[in-house]
């Protein structure tokens, strides 16, 4: 993979960044979900549900200390226009997406450290925020 400057990978579309962002943090949820312990297919998707969901990621999202230049991509992401499916509440689809936007946009800059400091806060955040997600 090609790593590109922090300016280049502010040319993508911030819904570019955050479909590419999408996939880099399920795969992030799947391997620490699978890391936990063997266990049945269904119950590892059971898990990644929880986790994968627009309303998991925004309250994440809504904790996470950003840097600035993480802050403008998140922003950027937010405030794309796209469609929100019946399943999410908007304001919640829309900080996914930012939070997925910073997620492509680290990877694409081959930030891997920084990368890997956020997941683990929001991994963190499960207890936490499953039951703000469940009241």
């Amino acid at each position: 993979m090609k790593i590109l400057s922090e300016k280049e990978a502010r040319q993508f579309s911030p819904l570019a960044l955050a479909f590419l962002g999408d996939s880099v943090y399920e795969l992030m949820i799947r391997t620490a979900i699978t890391e936990e312990g063997n266990t049945s297919v269904k119950n590892l998707h059971d898990a990644k549900i929880k986790l994968v969901c627009a309303a998991y990621q925004a309250r994440a999202a809504e904790r996470l200390e950003l840097t600035e230049a993480e802050q403008a991509v998140f922003h950027r992401g937010r405030n794309a226009v796209s469609s929100v499916p019946k399943s999410a509440a908007p304001a919640d689809y829309r900080k996914a997406t930012g939070l997925e936007a910073v997620f492509g946009y680290l990877h694409l800059c081959g930030n891997t450290e920084r990368l890997e400091s956020l997941f683990r806060e929001i991994w963190n955040m499960q207890t936490e925020i499953l039951k703000i997600n469940d009241d």
